[in-house]
Parts: C-alpha cells; sequence; structure tokens
C-alpha cells in the first residue's frame, strides 16, 4: 500500500477512535467480550478524545424500552453464565438486541454442556461423537429471519458460527461476508472469516467491504499463509498510520518472526510486550516456543512461574508448562499438561500439535498421530501438524505416507528448508532419485536451516556415482559450513573432506588431494584415511611441488577446487 492512500485511509484517527468506543458499547451489551477486548486494546493505543468529541449511545428504539427490563436481568444472568435462564426471559423479546442475545444463550448453553460432556466422559485423544444439540434448531431458526433479511450484523456473524460448527463451511463464509459488510468493525466476524479461508486465490475472491480494519485482516492473514514478507509491511504500515502502541499489532509481528524462524527478533518482541504488558498471557505460549528452541531454561522457568501466580487455569499457561517439562526431558508430565490445555479448550491448536511431539518422544506413535490429526481438524493450514505425521510415518516405515504428509506441509510452507529436505528423503527412500535432488537443492537455495541438504545430495550424487556433481555439492557445502563458523562443530565435514580427497587425487589434483588430506588430519574420525591419502600422494608427486594457499580461508581464490573442476549445472534440479 503506498503512503498516501494509507494516510488517507487512516487520517482520521479521531473517527477511528469514535468507531472503536461504540463497537466496544455494542460488544459488551452483547457478551461479545473477546472482540471488545480487541477493539479496547486498539482504542488504548490511540490518544485520548476530548470530553466534546465522545460518541453518543447507540439510539434507543421503542422496542428496546420495552424489553429493557427483561434484557437487563437476562443479562446479568449471561454474566454469570447461567445460559438457560438468561435465554428464558428472553424468550418474546422482540428488539434485536434481545433476539441476538437470546439466540447466543442457546448456542452458548450447547456449547457448554457439550464441553462438560466431552471432559466427563473422554479423554483427550478420544474422538467423541458429542455435539452442541442446539445447532440444529439455532439453524432453522436463523435461516428463516434470514431469508427474510431480519437479521442484524452482529446475529448474522453467530449465524456464520452456527453454519461453521455444522461444517457447512461455504454457506458460512457467505454469511460472515454479509455480516461484515453490516457491521465492518465487529473483528469477532473477521477473525471467524480467517479461519474458513485455505489460501490466497480464495482470499482474493471474497468482497471484503473498504474499511480501515480490512488492512488487520489482511494482515492476519497474510500471517496465516505463511505470507510473511507482506504481513509485516501491513503492519508496518498500520504502525506509520498511528497504532504504534497497540500491543496487539507488537504481538502479531512477533508471532510472523516466530512463523519464519528468526528468533532473536521474536524474543525481542516478545519482550518489549511483557514489559508494556506484564500481565498478559495471551501469545505467550508461542514466547514459550521459542524460549524451547533457544533451550533457555531459566527464561522459561521464570515465564511459567509467571503465568502460574497470574492464571494458572488458562490454556496458555498449561502450554508453557508443558514447554517448560518436555525441555526438562520429563515427556509425560509435559503430555499430561498438553492435555489439560485441551480441557479447558478441545480447539487449542497449539496444545493438540505440542501433544504430539511429546507423544513421539515418547516413541507412542499412535497417539502422535491422533493429536496431530486433531490438530489438522482444528486448523488444516497448521503445517506443523502436518509435518509431524510425516515424522510419525517415516518412524513406521511407511514412506508412501510420508511423502503425502511432507507434501503437505512444503506447500503451506513452499521455502522451508526442513519440508524440502524431509520431502527429498521421502522420495530418495521410494528411489524417485531425480525428485530427490530437485528437492535437496531447492532446500538450499531457499535457505537450508539445519546445513543437511547440500551434504544429502552430494552423498545422492555418490551413490549415483556422479563424481562431479558429488564434488561440487561438497565443496558448496564445506564452503557454507565454514562460513557460518561451525566447522569444528558439524561431524559430517570430515565426510566431505575424505570424499574430496580421494575425487582430487583420481583427476591427478594432487595440490587440492594433499590439502584436503592434510585438513582431513584436523578430525578424529577422518585422521587415518587422511594420512593414508598424504602417503599415496607423496609416492607419485613430482619432485618439484608448487606451494599451494590453504584451501580454506578464502574458498574463493584462483587454486580452489571450484576453479579447478569444471563448473557443474545444478540449476536443472530445480524444480
Amino acid at each position: 500500500m503506498k503512503m498516501a492512500a494509507l494516510c488517507g485511509e487512516f487520517g482520521d484517527l479521531v473517527q477511528i477512535k469514535k468507531q472503536l468506543i461504540s463497537v466496544i458499547s455494542l460488544c459488551k451489551e452483547r457478551g461479545l467480550l473477546h472482540s471488545a477486548k480487541w477493539a479496547s486494546e486498539l482504542a488504548f493505543a490511540l490518544d485520548p478524545l476530548p470530553k466534546d468529541e465522545l460518541p453518543p449511545s447507540a439510539p434507543f428504539t421503542e422496542e428496546d424500552a420495552q424489553d429493557l427490563d427483561a434484557l437487563t436481568l437476562a443479562k446479568s444472568y449471561f454474566d454469570l453464565k447461567e445460559y438457560d435462564r438468561a435465554a428464558y426471559f428472553l424468550k418474546g423479546c422482540c428488539s434485536q438486541k434481545a433476539y441476538f442475545l437470546y439466540m447466543y444463550s442457546r448456542y452458548l448453553s450447547g456449547e457448554k454442556k457439550k464441553d462438560d460432556e466431552t471432559v466427563d466422559s473422554l479423554g483427550p485423544l478420544e474422538k467423541g461423537q458429542v455435539r452442541n444439540e442446539a445447532l440444529r434448531e439455532l439453524r432453522v431458526e436463523l435461516s428463516k429471519k434470514h431469508n427474510a433479511g431480519e437479521l442484524d450484523g452482529f446475529t448474522l456473524y453467530l449465524y456464520g458460527v452456527v453454519l461453521r460448527k455444522l461444517d457447512l463451511l461455504k454457506e458460512a463464509v457467505d454469511v460472515f461476508v454479509e455480516a461484515i459488510h453490516a457491521l465492518p468493525l465487529h473483528w469477532g466476524a473477521w477473525l471467524e472469516l480467517s479461519n474458513l479461508v485455505t489460501n490466497i486465490e480464495m482470499l482474493k475472491s471474497l468482497s471484503l467491504p473498504d474499511s480501515w480494519i480490512k488492512d488487520f485482516f489482511m494482515a492476519h492473514m497474510y500471517t496465516e499463509l505463511q505470507m510473511i514478507k507482506e504481513a509485516l509491511q501491513k503492519y508496518q504500515n498500520l504502525i506509520e498510520a498511528g497504532f504504534s502502541k497497540s500491543t496487539y499489532i507488537i504481538s502479531q509481528i512477533a508471532v510472523a518472526y516466530h512463523n519464519i524462524r528468526d528468533i532473536d527478533q521474536a524474543l525481542a518482541l516478545f519482550n518489549e510486550l511483557r514489559d508494556q504488558d506484564p500481565y498478559r498471557i495471551d501469545n505467550m505460549d508461542t514466547f514459550s516456543n521459542l524460549l524451547y528452541v533457544k533451550s533457555m531454561k531459566p527464561e522459561l522457568s521464570y515465564l511459567a512461574h509467571n503465568l502460574v501466580e497470574i492464571d494458572k487455569y488458562r490454556v496458555e499457561t498449561c502450554c508453557v508448562i508443558g514447554n517448560y517439562y518436555s525441555l526438562r526431558s520429563q515427556h509425560e508430565k509435559a503430555a499430561l499438561y498438553f492435555q489439560r490445555a485441551l480441557k479447558l479448550n478441545p480447539r487449542c491448536l497449539g496444545a493438540w500439535t505440542l501433544m504430539g511431539h511429546e507423544y513421539m518422544e515418547m516413541k507412542n506413535t499412535s497417539a502422535a498421530i491422533q493429536a496431530y490429526r486433531h490438530a489438522i481438524e482444528v486448523n488444516k493450514r497448521d503445517y506443523r501438524a502436518w509435518y509431524g505425521l510425516g515424522q510419525t510415518y517415516e518412524i513406521l516405515k511407511m514412506p508412501f505416507y510420508c511423502l503425502y504428509y511432507y507434501r503437505k506441509a512444503h506447500q503451506l510452507r513452499p521455502n522451508d528448508s526442513r519440508m524440502l529436505v524431509a520431502l527429498g528423503e521421502s522420495y530418495e527412500k521410494l528411489s524417485q532419485q531425480v525428485e530427490a535432488k530437485k528437492c535437496y537443492w531447492r532446500a538450499y537455495s531457499v535457505g537450508d536451516v539445519e546445513k543437511m541438504a547440500l551434504l544429502k545430495l552430494a552423498k545422492l550424487h555418490e551413490q549415483l556415482n556422479e563424481s562431479d556433481d558429488a564434488a561440487q555439492c561438497y565443496m558448496l557445502y564445506i564452503q557454507d559450513i565454514f562460513s557460518c563458523g561451525e566447522q569444528l562443530e558439524h561431524a559430517e565435514v570430515s565426510t566431505a573432506l575424505r570424499y574430496l580427497g580421494q575425487y582430487y587425487f583420481k583427476n591427478k589434483l594432487y595440490n587440492e588431494a594433499s590439502l584436503c588430506a592434510q585438513r582431513c588430519c584436523d578430525y578424529n574420525d577422518a585422521r587415518e584415511e587422511g594420512k593414508a591419502l598424504l602417503r599415496q600422494i607423496s609416492q607419485v608427486r613430482d619432485q618439484i611441488e608448487t606451494p599451494s594457499a590453504d584451501l580454506f580461508t578464502p574458498l574463493s581464490n584462483s587454486n580452489t577446487p571450484v576453479r579447478r573442476v569444471s563448473p557443474l549445472n545444478l540449476i536443472s534440479f530445480t524444480p
């Protein structure tokens, strides 16, 4: 988005603040607490309004006046989670507000009964057929009102939720779009729609209203669809437009960096978020994932204790404690806390995925498969669950299944080298070497996180007796490892040096072979072979030797094997 257009769209922050204050009041009256919280956090990030600029209260109709007493009573029951009681006193009310609360109370009553039954009768890994019994009745009633054009933005949102719960996804998308057009400032409707958008083509095909809130939705969608560069640009635009103090935007940028594994940047943002909002629990499970990856035990321990003090029965708290125990290799305890998280919220995506990882650690593959499948049911865009299923079937030595699941993960994360390496390994096991080569080379091209793609590609060439290609890949591999300073830690460097030494010796490039042999002597597992090769070289070498520069100090000088060996066309392996 160009800056001029952005300024035009967000030019009047006072109007945006007024709209947010109005929608906060509307959401609170209807018990839509998460949407009210989101709008409140955003409003807090903007400058306060003077008294005479505050928006007026929503218009009060004759129907509202008639239903006022019943609505006030029912709302007090609703707030205490006595949903059936609230619905009973709202039956027969005529106003839009009362009708929404009546239908919403019935919906939440059914959800509460379903969750209670799930917790009482089923373990978190059992696939129970527990349903919200109220859904079908609600759909029939709301459908009649919808056809008559009598639903407002909030009730359209509820109708969409009911349709989604009944797996009528296409209809749900249409209704959510209608709800957004009727009431663009209700974030809950945008969020529900985002869960149903499966790809960028579907996103582009949606007819969305031109409102400033659409930019928040698009940024959220880009993050969900792993289009991180576009998401970060959107969030940067929003910061420049006046939302620089928004903790929501900081948290979303941190999540985006987490998704592209820019761990240091994500950690810095989460620490900033904790400074600004020390009692925040939202997104802290993602923060704990980062601390886990960096093996930061003291920080993860502190976070877990801190969250327990704030609220020990929040889903995020249970996930953080689970990560803490997992880092300590106490996998049974970790799985227990992820199960606790799922009892609190059976649709918690992160908990299903993390529990799958724990069952993998415990070698319980059937339970891991079930957990990953549940994660995919919650969100088909969760690449970690698809990748986890691939790993599980790899352990079970079922390469065709592996290939299917790794392909799914790769489609969701096309530029993630780990998915490509896993795909390459699956193709290799299925003797599809050409496809395997493409995957390994592509993994190297997009930035190999684990520095394994070139090594696997070189070994594959070696097995196929493609010695020139193998040498080129080993050479690139050594350059890659040495350039990031890991040469002393990485065990496979000696493998590459051994191969290159023999390769140069066979090609009568004795200077280069000698240098490789000398470097082999730096590694315990290759020392004897290095010495043997040096003896062979000394037997066949000419009496006059030309001194050679250190092969690896810069690897780009004119004496390097890359220059001596004719360049190889590896572009042909790119998919």
